[in-house]
């Protein structure tokens, strides 16, 4: 069935881990018919966290689309991981979504997972509403969470919904009805609870009051009555909830489908439509959801399993139709589209077109990636893409089997399909691929695909830190190479003056006179020596900031030849450094952390004992700060992990290399150690 974009809605749910998003989603599917029997999260059943990964975890590590009917609407649920690894997740139900729904649980209160999604929903200008969890649980408070919501966020939270204390109903607080749950979606009115009374009638005043300031005619008639109408008070809502001034708050419990429909409720009567949603950013200016225009898409994920690869999109123009060939705005290539789905967690349903405004996936659309616009030829646009965060947990990849490399190179880049969030690297200078994700869990799951899916078990270990080598002082060596072999000989013969100097590699010169070593060989001598400073003296790391001059020598006319004088100068080389002061040089990075104030002494300390220099802090006008400092990168290999646990992962960094410095005595030594370890494995 094909719907206007004014019966559809698009929400992504947004929250910490375990508050209940998953179970929210299922319980919405099961009320409005869409599945027959509601699946459990432990049990491994869920619509949602179908990923072999996520039953295995017991948590969502992928975003899945799930819409429902209800009312001549199409509801597409975005469930999004609560994860902190999986951010990137988030960041594509944002780009997809027209409004969210913030999901704590009534037992845990205002948390991490729910203050960054607040702040998503903030730097997207993007609508939301409040669902407050597991009322029905032991240990719940609804009124302590409703509470710390407003000490947290202020009068902009709005009580829609309130529990009976005992979980028996929900009580609606604009039509002033007490509801208990139903067979289906259907629910039975019941009687307020006589003890809740007076605290439903101050809720709905302080419901009415928060209504009547979002339009001047409400507030005119609240001031004149001190009342408004049902219908007046749910305007008001919609009006706050549409500019951002109001954030309502609803609750139940999903497990036994308490709230659930009251929920898709008020969904449908406050969350904006596609049309009436934020317009998109392009490059060319924003873009608003246009049914009567040109067709065009955004591919917000893509899923590539077994089954095959699908790109999820939104239809911000126009409609989509299984015939069309499109361009692609970000290569610029025209693609023919394949067929047409809606998902509803892995399982598709093919249809023949998608409307504007709403959610599904095309199949088999090999050259299309995440963040690419689909769109017509006569009008091409081409959406900003995803701004995912940058992942800085480092780890090196091999294979357990040797030779199973291009196994583990290939399956990363099937995964990274899926998964644009994470990075890998083959590191020509300390051999290793590497991969970066945004932290020990994404890590840990990318590995166990590999095994899964590509059949190829990967090791993860330290990523080696890229020193380098330099010499202080001068130092001038000879490089005498000499040998018989029966026929002729070969015979090379240098003196070579090494110093230190500024260039990033090598600099060389001669100053050769007399002709003491024939301007033919100097090439040969310069080889050598570029080829002997890939490896240093000290631990064998690259050397750099040397200055080498050939400056006297003797040559052989018949015995003397390229290879002898590239010979004798790698002998000279390595005469003449373990002389010359060397010393290891390691990376420092500049660092920058975005942390709240009461964890500014934490994070300092902790920076001062990884050998780091602080060199300021500027507020990030968020009510963060965010602390620079310069640190040694070899220091930072369990940063990101280490933030999290200081800050209760509230804080966040980025790490860029800037330049390299003289490595201390201690520090040169457990790198020299580890070097020579290294090379007798």
């Amino acid at each position: 069935m094909s719907y206007s974009p004014t019966n559809i809605r698009n929400i992504c749910l947004l929250g910490h881990s375990g508050s209940g998003k998953t179970t929210l989603a299922e319980s919405l599917l099961f009320v409005t018919g869409a599945i027959d029997r509601m699946g459990k999260t432990p049990d491994g059943n869920t619509i949602c966290d179908y990923d072999p990964e996520e039953v295995k975890r017991q948590i969502s590590i992928s975003l899945a689309v799930a819409p429902v009917e209800y009312k001549g609407c199409k509801i597409n649920v975005l469930d999004a991981p609560g994860n902190f690894d999986f951010a990137g997740e988030v960041a594509q139900a944002l780009y997809a979504a027209d409004a969210a729904i913030l999901v704590c649980s009534a037992k845990d209160g205002v948390s991490v997972g729910l203050e960054k999604a607040w702040k998503y929903c903030e730097e997207r200008k993007l609508p939301r509403l409040i669902y407050i969890s597991k009322t029905d649980e032991d240990n719940a408070d609804y009124s302590a969470t409703v509470q710390a919501l407003r000490a947290k966020y202020g009068n902009s939270i709005a009580p829609v919904s309130a529990p009976a204390p005992d979980g028996s109903c929900v009580i609606d607080l604009v039509v002033n009805k007490a509801y208990q749950m139903g067979k289906g979606s259907k629910r039975t009115e019941v009687p307020i609870p006589g003890d809740m009374a007076d605290e439903v009638e101050n809720l709905r005043a302080e419901l009415m009051e928060s209504a009547a300031g979002t339009d001047e005619e409400l507030m005119e008639k609240f001031f004149d009555s001190m009342e408004l109408t049902e219908q007046e008070t749910a305007k008001g809502v919609a009006i706050g909830v549409r500019d951002g001034s109001l954030v309502p708050v609803l609750c139940g419990s999903a497990v036994i489908g308490l709230g659930s429909a009251m929920l898709l409720d008020n969904v449908i009567a406050l969350a904006p439509n596609p049309v009436e949603g934020k317009p998109l950013s392009a490059e060319d200016g924003e873009v608003a959801v246009d049914p009567n225009g040109a067709p065009a898409a955004f591919v917000f994920k893509t899923m590539a399993d077994q089954y095959g690869k699908f790109s999820f999109v939104k239809v911000i123009s126009g409609s989509l139709t299984s015939d069309m060939t499109l361009v692609n705005a970000t290569t610029g290539v025209n693609e023919k589209l394949g067929r047409l789905y809606t998902m509803r967690g892995k399982k598709s349903e093919e249809v023949k077109e998608l409307g504007c405004g709403d959610i599904g996936a095309i199949g088999k659309m090999d050259k299309v990636k995440t963040g690419d616009t689909l769109c017509d030829q006569r009008k091409v646009i081409k959406l900003d893409s995803i701004p995912f965060a940058e992942p800085n947990f480092s780890k090196a990849i091999t294979p357990k089997t040797r030779g199973q490399e291009d196994k583990i190179a290939a399956g990363l880049g099937r995964l990274n399909e899926e998964d644009p969030t994470f990075t890998v690297v083959n590191n020509a200078e300390t051999h290793q691929m590497v991969v970066t994700a945004a932290g020990d869990i994404q890590m840990d799951v990318l590995v166990s695909k590999l095994k899964s899916r590509f059949n190829v078990d990967a090791e993860l270990s330290e990523p080696r830190v890229a020193y380098r080598e330099k010499i202080r002082k001068p130092v001038s060596k000879q490089g005498r190479h000499k040998k018989q072999t029966g026929g002729s000989g070969q015979f090379g013969d240098v003196w070579i003056r090494f110093e230190p100097c500024d260039s990033d590699g090598l600099e060389f010169c001669e100053e050769v006179v007399g002709g003491a070593v024939p301007k033919n060989f100097f090439p040969a001598v310069e080889k050598g020596l570029r080829e002997a400073c890939i490896h240093g003296v000290l631990a064998g790391y690259p050397m750099v900031n040397l200055k080498a001059t050939l400056y006297d020598g003797s040559y052989h006319p018949v015995d003397s030849s390229e290879i002898a004088f590239k010979t004798a100068a790698q002998l000279a080389y390595k005469a003449a450094l373990p002389e010359a002061s060397p010393v290891l040089l390691e990376p420092i990075g500049e660092l920058k952390v975005t942390i709240p104030d009461n964890y500014m002494g934490d994070v300092m300390g902790d920076i001062t004992k990884r050998r780091g220099r602080v060199m300021g802090m500027n507020p990030s006008g968020d009510g963060n700060q965010v602390l620079e400092a310069e640190v040694p990168m070899a220091e930072m290999t369990t940063y990101a992990i280490d933030l999290r646990a200081m800050t209760q992962s509230r804080g966040s960094f980025t790490l860029h290399f800037v330049r390299y410095e003289d490595c201390p005595p201690a520090a040169q030594e457990k790198a020299i150690a580890a070097a020579k370890a290294m090379a007798e494995e």
